[in-house]
């Protein structure tokens, strides 16, 4: 079952490109929990949490670019926004090679809640400046 299911309501910027890659995201991160909360081989899901955080910093980057590209006002505070996620997954992905943490469904449902806020918080706003 899915963690997280895109739509064009809640989570669509009207930015291309930031629409079809947060729908690559949530597959990303579907695939993952599924993975995780199914009793997956440790391999597997470590494979999927670092193709995940992989396509998350690409992301971000693009973003980041784009946003700077465009003169986007709100890009320092959206770093810091990426950034911090970004600190958080790193220290997740490294914990868990190490055998010193496991993605659980409270991983999944963390991630999850970061893009239920993120999106509308900080993607949304953007698209003026990015479409102009």
């Amino acid at each position: 079952m899915a963690l997280i299911t895109w739509n064009e309501k809640q989570h669509g910027t009207k930015v291309g490109f930031a629409d079809d890659e947060h729908k690559v995201l949530f597959d990303l991160l579907n695939k993952l929990y599924d993975e995780a909360t199914s009793g997956a081989d440790r391999a597997v899901i470590g494979g999927s949490l670092d193709a995940l955080i992989a396509y998350v910093v690409d992301h971000f980057a693009h973003e980041e670019k784009e946003m700077e590209a465009k003169g986007y006002a709100g890009l320092a505070a959206h770093k810091v926004e990426h950034d911090a996620l970004v600190g958080i997954c790193a220290g997740l992905q490294t914990k868990f090679h190490a055998g010193d943490a496991d993605v659980t469904e409270e991983t999944g449902a963390m991630v999850k809640g970061w893009l239920d806020s993120h999106i509308p918080a900080f993607d949304m706003p953007y698209a003026d400046a990015l479409n102009s």
